[in-house]
């Protein structure tokens, strides 16, 4: 079905900063966890990325050329903030400032997420990261300086990316937690003080300023592997434990009753306090974004008994024999993101904006274009299957931003899984030349947008 997106619809790019930047050791940034982490046979190391620190301009030139008019990126704790909870870098915030301007002179809506994984070392080593409350209160001042500083300018803003991984076992590699039983009430306890953290800074953005601010999920569709009564039951407590509960929070100022009785049921403490129900109840969301890459499907013959909703997927995940996957294993479902979107707008009413959305691929570069038509299909599947969520359900949709559409390390490390319309030329232990060279992709994406999506043919 033919269907017309908003004029003022945002296409973009989203990336973070320990994935782009570089220059750890430069400009005042203190150390993050990311920056300890150590190369391995099959990832880089986080010291030079794509050393965006000194080259943005040319990566902002690249977006421009294709005709982005948003760019969200994150802002490192530790740039502005060497320890976390110290005094403020007046050099890394002058970085941040001029990357604002730039990207205004160039006609490039910025958009700004405040956390993505890389705790400030100190603040990991001396609190634990986000199991203290202490550092609570650092990400909270930390948040309101940056909103004081450019949401002038800045009218778009995310606290954590995906911030739903903070309910799940990976909660334990991206919080800052670096010793402890990994136990259920720990996980609990972290994914409330992410969540008071998040409802802190937006009520603070709407009261000084009139930026917007929402809530971010990974959002993974989980199927039933058949109708299996408790497979059906699993896969909506996946999305009761991991989905709804957050977008209760954003939207009603409660979690969902479903997760506040288990966790009054287990005699969980995640330090719930009179000033956090105040922060709820004043709390509002302008968006709900979201990352989508792929569905997954849980057999629920493989939870052992007692699992914590939160951690079925540590055992419930089976191949999906209706679905092409990527080779590391992630399925490829476009119609799963149409149904993301329009359920989550049929059930809370708030525009929804898509900021993550792309496909790894490993590429070498030969001299020649990159014909990566693969990638293409990829978007080009996803894109029309958000279009007709707008045309068909009618639900408002802000924008489409991809992932790294410049090439960037993965979270993990990895050079070679690649998901950039443009190349990098450096892999995990060469930097090569950085040169940036733009794949077929590039062009086909440019004319999506100069046609704001009316023509998705790749017929280049």
């Amino acid at each position: 079905m033919k269907g017309k997106l908003p004029d003022n619809f945002l296409w973009g790019n989203s990336t973070s900063s320990m994935q782009t930047e570089g220059g750890v050791h430069e400009g005042g940034k203190g150390p993050s966890v990311y920056d300890t982490y150590e190369a391995t046979e099959t990832t880089s190391n986080w010291d030079v990325a794509i050393d965006n620190y000194h080259h943005y301009e040319e990566d902002l030139d690249l977006m421009a050329n294709q005709g982005m008019n948003c760019y969200r990126f994150q802002i490192s704790w530790s740039r502005v903030n060497p320890t976390g909870d110290g005094d403020f870098n007046e050099e890394g915030i002058q970085y941040y400032d001029r990357l604002i301007n730039d990207l205004l002179k160039r006609g490039i809506k910025p958009m700004i997420c405040l956390y993505h994984f890389d705790m400030p070392l100190h603040l990991a080593e001396k609190y634990n990261g986000f199991m203290s409350r202490h550092v609570v209160d650092a990400f909270v001042r930390f948040g309101k300086k940056m909103v004081d500083c450019f949401s002038d300018r800045v009218k778009l803003w995310v606290t954590f990316n995906e911030q739903n991984l903070y309910s799940q076992t990976e909660a334990f590699h991206i919080a800052g937690y670096l010793k402890g039983d990994q136990t259920d009430e720990e996980l609990q306890l972290i994914a409330h003080h992410v969540m008071t953290a998040h409802a802190q800074v937006a009520n603070y953005v709407h009261e000084t300023s009139d930026a917007q601010i929402g809530g971010m999920l990974a959002y993974v569709e989980s199927y039933p592997k058949n109708c299996r009564p408790r497979d059906v039951y699993v896969a909506r407590q996946i999305d009761e434990f991991l989905n709804r509960n957050l977008l209760e929070a954003w939207v009603h100022g409660h979690y969902s009753t479903e997760v506040t009785q288990y966790i009054k049921n287990h005699h969980f403490d995640i330090d719930f306090t009179e000033q956090d129900q105040i922060a709820f109840e004043k709390l509002k969301s302008d968006f709900i974004s979201f990352s989508y890459y792929a569905s997954n499907v849980v057999d629920s013959t493989k939870i052992p008994q007692g699992t914590m909703p939160n951690r079925y997927l540590d055992y419930g995940g089976v191949e999906n024999p209706y679905l092409k996957a990527t080779d590391w294993g992630w399925n490829i479902d476009p119609l799963g993101f149409r149904d993301v979107i329009t359920k989550t707008y049929n059930e809370y009413g708030i525009p929804m904006f898509p900021i993550e959305n792309g496909i790894g691929y490993r590429e070498k570069f030969d001299g020649t274009e990159i014909q990566d038509d693969y990638r293409i299909e990829y978007h080009r599947d996803h894109i029309q299957a958000m279009i007709d969520a707008v045309v068909e359900d009618g639900v408002p949709v802000l924008g489409y931003l991809g992932w790294g559409l410049i090439d960037i390390p993965s979270s993990s490390g990895n050079m070679e899984k690649r998901y950039g319309m443009v190349y990098v030329n450096r892999g995990n232990h060469e930097l090569r030349d950085m040169k940036r060279v733009p794949k077929k992709s590039y062009k086909w994406f440019k004319k999506v947008i100069e046609t704001n999506g009316n023509d998705l043919e790749n017929d280049l």
